[in-house]
């Protein structure tokens, strides 16, 4: 059966008929997916259909566990490279459209970190407080649905997941099944070093130096950068993200004082500055902060003790400092309209003049588009707060996860295939490998470091260029420029065996209403004619078919009338090739061939619905 809360979703969703027509199975586990072809569908799930994406939408569940395991995956966009790359966030009312927005937040983060992943993510639905045993047991469980998407998708920790679900995710999967891993499996400790959490701090100081370039706008006129030692800090959502970020300011940042934090329980207030280091220690170990640092070091002194705490988290952003960092897992932390139900409304916010955001805020969703344009004409337009958007900034975690991939793991350190599925004996092999682990683990460390810096510096250097050249652009379409630009570079590369679709086939010899059947089974009016030696001998459309019918020719063989002068492209030609072939020879469709072997199609409806417009885009922002 599938799990409860997603069989109310699915079934409150889409037609009866839709979720037991498309569902595949395979010992238990079911598969319900969507291409970017179904957006009738995909629209009733809450997903908008746009020109990058997405590419994939797989429901996935285990009918046979008792745990209910099960969630959803969405491989949004593949321009920058396979696979996608993305977290899986675990919560019990996730929902596709959560996990779309996400998974686009990640191909434009993925885009602007310049790196060779497309972007995806996965949710598990299931309920808060999960014993150890059960929520291993459930990654475990998930693992092994999304399996079957490895070519196309690899995960990493979010929301509800860390590193050592990633680690159980290997054990199933294989070494690359996942990033992020444990320091044992050569992974970068993304939840001890805190890589997005360090990205916040990397773009503040690189604004700090290049702000005055936005003086030239009329907003930033009196901007005024402050010295180290006045340089204030609140931090909205003092967790995996928040609290790092402390930490690290300390270190970079050490004369700047953060004097605001919240977390699910309320926010404290000092403006001499909060003790980081201390209430980093305490997160760790007990992961809220705000009341238990107030029971224990503010109530016993009442009025006398400079720190202020409130039960109302989102009052934090009523405070004023040199720079606000959302880091909580809101999207709309500033709103314009009280229907928005943001955490802040706009006209009672604080005095900023920069907002780092930690936390992930974009969605491709139209109306939140629209709230997050609102938002930025007062915030940004009027009110002179530059803002530095999250995709940008806060992509140390993917840069670190990624060198996983980008640094390969050496073959002699895979998982041998009679330990997969196997935690002990997994454990038992990698304590033998330990040393080699961990000089790779450090390599990947130094190199993540490095990337890091050199691309969120880079980040906010291109957005502050971007908005001081044009005083009409708000910061979130300069973000999305800067992600552009990567994106439509990558996709210039990108190459027919990227991008090429399945193709029917029949053999010669086979008869014409054979031929026609196959076409309306498959969906597609252009097949390929295969010789005895299974090579392409020619290519049959639906006109062929049309006029043969017309002429009284309908119980003929395929051969009779098909194109036996095939045009085709090769697996390594580009999008600019192939469109310029179909373009000289006036056809709208060619297979993909390789010394007469069909691999795939490409044809115009598949370059104009997917392809085309950021080659656009790129020459738009260029």
């Amino acid at each position: 059966m599938i799990p409860k809360r997603m069989n109310e979703y699915l079934r409150d969703h889409l037609p009866e008929t839709a979720i037991q027509n498309r569902t595949k199975r395979d010992q238990g586990f079911c598969f319900l997916e969507f291409g970017y072809t179904d957006e009738h569908l995909l629209s009733r799930l809450g997903i908008t259909c746009d020109k990058l994406g997405p590419s994939m939408v797989a429901c996935v569940w285990d009918e046979e566990s008792p745990l209910d395991i099960g969630g959803y995956l969405v491989v949004d966009n593949l321009s920058m490279g396979k696979p996608s790359m993305g977290g899986i966030r675990m919560l019990p009312d996730i929902t596709p459209t959560d996990i779309h927005n996400l998974a686009r937040g990640m191909t434009l983060k993925n885009g602007a970190a310049n790196l060779p992943y497309g972007g995806g993510k996965s949710g598990i639905v299931a309920e808060r407080g999960l014993s150890p045993e059960v929520h291993a047991e459930v990654v475990r469980g998930f693992a092994r649905l999304i399996r079957r998407y490895q070519e196309v998708y690899v995960p990493g920790p979010d929301v509800g997941t860390n590193d050592a679900d990633m680690k159980t995710i290997a054990i199933e999967n294989g070494l690359d099944g996942a990033v992020s891993k444990p320091a044992d499996m050569g992974g970068n400790r993304i939840d001890e070093i805190g890589g997005a959490a360090g990205g916040v701090v990397i773009a503040l100081q690189r604004l700090l130096e290049i702000m005055p370039r936005l003086t030239v706008l009329p907003q930033f006129a009196n901007l005024k950068v402050p010295e180290p030692e006045d340089l204030t800090v609140l931090i909205q959502g003092f967790g995996a993200v928040g609290a790092h970020a402390a930490r690290i300011m300390g270190t970079r940042l050490p004369e700047a004082r953060t004097i605001g934090v919240s977390d699910l329980e309320g926010y404290l207030y000092d403006d001499s500055g909060l003790p980081t280091d201390r209430l980093f220690e305490m997160w760790k170990e007990r992961g809220l902060v705000t009341n238990p640092y107030y029971k224990e070091t503010v109530a016993d002194k009442g009025f006398q003790h400079t720190t202020k705490f409130s039960t109302d988290a989102n009052n934090l952003l009523r405070e004023s400092a040199f720079c606000m960092v959302p880091a909580a897992a809101v999207f709309n932390y500033l709103g314009v309209l009280p229907s928005e139900n943001a955490s802040m409304s706009v006209d009672r916010m604080g005095e900023w003049s920069v907002i780092v955001e930690g936390a992930n805020t974009y969605s491709p969703d139209p109306n939140r588009k629209a709230a997050r344009v609102r938002m930025e004409q007062i915030v940004y337009r009027q009110r002179g707060v530059m803002i530095a958007n999250d995709y940008l900034v806060n992509s140390g975690g993917v840069i670190f996860a990624a060198q996983e991939h980008v640094i390969r793991t050496p073959a002699h350190l895979q998982i041998p295939s009679d330990r997969i599925g196997n935690r002990d004996a997994t454990d038992r092999w990698l304590k033998d490998h330990a040393a080699e682990f961990s000089e790779l683990s450090e390599k990947r460390l130094e190199a993540g470091d490095a990337y890091r810096e050199k691309i969120i510096r880079r980040n906010m250097t291109e957005l502050v260029d971007l908005l001081a050249a044009d005083s009409d652009m708000l910061p979130c379409r300069a973000a999305e420029c800067v992600s552009l630009r990567r994106l439509s570079a990558k996709e210039s590369e990108r190459t027919a065996a990227d991008i090429m679709i399945p193709i029917p086939t029949i053999k010669v010899g086979r008869k014409l209403q054979e031929a026609a059947a196959l076409m309306v089974e498959k969906g597609n009016n252009f097949i390929a004619i295969l010789s005895p030696e299974e090579k392409i001998a020619g290519v049959l459309t639906a006109w062929d078919i049309t006029r043969a019918i017309a002429g009284g020719m309908s119980d003929i063989e395929v051969e009779k009338i098909m194109t036996s002068h095939v045009i085709s492209a090769s697996p390594a030609d580009t999008i600019i090739d192939i469109i310029r072939e179909l373009e000289q020879h006036g056809y709208s469709a060619m297979p993909v061939t390789d010394e007469g072997k069909v691999l795939g199609m490409v044809n115009s409806d598949l370059l104009a619905q997917r392809y085309l417009l950021p080659l656009l885009q790129s020459q738009e922002t260029s």
